[in-house]
């Protein structure tokens, strides 16, 4: 079973079990949330968001519609998900550009992520960085835009 913080808002949701959902997040309904997950507190993930096992997304983060989480992947504190190429109050777009996070992949505190990006396998974005195309598997990404730096081994 899934355990979650009495002041969490969570819908009917799919959680998979040993995930934690911590205070003041609200999980809307039809996200999918895999097993051993730490959902921290003050997050907001919407409907059309597909979270793996093994996740951990602190807290600060909003998962808009779209965003695909694969498995063990870290997201920071405040890491700023977009998924609106062209934003504007009370139009929205047919279909949302959502964001993939790839296997193993770690997203730093305040990292910026535009729409319908790709975080490749085992990358790492750094801490404030504002990623405006796909990082590679395994790419160590920095700066505004951001940067290849180096590769993990």
């Amino acid at each position: 079973m899934p355990k979650i913080h009495l002041l969490a808002d969570v819908s009917d949701v799919q959680i998979g079990k040993n995930t934690r959902v911590w205070q003041y997040s609200v999980i809307l309904q039809g996200a999918q949330i895999g097993e051993n997950c730490n959902i921290c507190a003050h997050t907001l993930i919407e409907g059309d968001v597909i979270i793996g096992n093994n996740v951990t997304v602190k807290s600060g983060v909003f998962l808009w519609d779209g965003t695909r989480i694969e498995d063990n992947v870290f997201i920071g504190p405040n890491a700023t998900f977009t998924n609106d190429p062209f934003p504007r109050s009370k139009i929205y777009p047919e279909a949302f550009s959502g964001i993939r996070i790839k296997q193993g992949a770690s997203v730093g505190a305040n990292a910026t992520l535009l729409p319908g990006i790709t975080i490749g396998v085992n990358a790492m974005v750094g801490a404030g960085a504002v990623v405006t195309s796909d990082v590679p598997d395994g790419a160590v990404v920095v700066g505004n835009p951001a940067k290849i730096i180096r590769y993990v081994e």
